[in-house]
């Protein structure tokens, strides 16, 4: 741990994970089919892009999340790029497990990965690599497929969702 010009680690706080929030992220939804055989999401808002060539997407997951060993056997996955008008979705997907997929209208694509529909993005990826990082793990996925959308970026800032204002 670095402590320079009078700047001290600080331990896992309130006041830390508000500082952390004042990054504006995107907002997804990641997608697989479980060992099991059903549909397996959940929102995230760590998704970044790593790398053109090959083409890699980074993505991280809680340890504690009970999807786990869903994710990290999966052969296919999908990130789908939320927009502003799917903020029930983000909730959805981070609200209890079994509601998830509940009533919801998904296509089904390649691997029998659950696509959600309306998105703005959507990547399906093979799990590149997975990498320890505290209490998460660092996921590295190789896009196979892509494809884009018209629409509006949802956002999640300060512990909100909000929509983007273009200038």
């Amino acid at each position: 741990m670095i402590a320079a010009s009078g700047i001290a680690p600080a331990p896992v706080s309130a006041p830390l994970r508000a500082a952390l929030g004042r990054f504006a992220t995107g907002v997804a939804v990641v997608t697989t089919r479980g060992l099991d055989g059903r549909a397996v999401g959940l929102t995230v808002n760590s998704v970044a892009s790593v790398s053109l060539d090959p083409p890699l997407l980074a993505w991280s997951l809680s340890r504690r999340t009970g999807s786990l060993a869903h994710f990290m056997a999966a052969r296919t996955i999908a990130v789908h790029v939320l927009s502003d008008a799917q903020e029930a979705m983000a909730r959805r997907f981070a609200a209890s497990p079994a509601e998830r997929f509940s009533g919801l209208d998904v296509e089904i694509g390649p691997g029998s990965v659950p696509l959600l529909k309306d998105v703005l993005a959507r990547f399906l990826c093979t799990l590149y690599s997975g990498h320890e990082a505290g209490d998460h793990l660092l996921l590295l996925a190789r896009i196979t497929h892509w494809e884009e959308f018209p629409g509006e970026p949802l956002a999640f800032y300060g512990s909100r969702y909000c929509r983007v204002q273009r200038p």
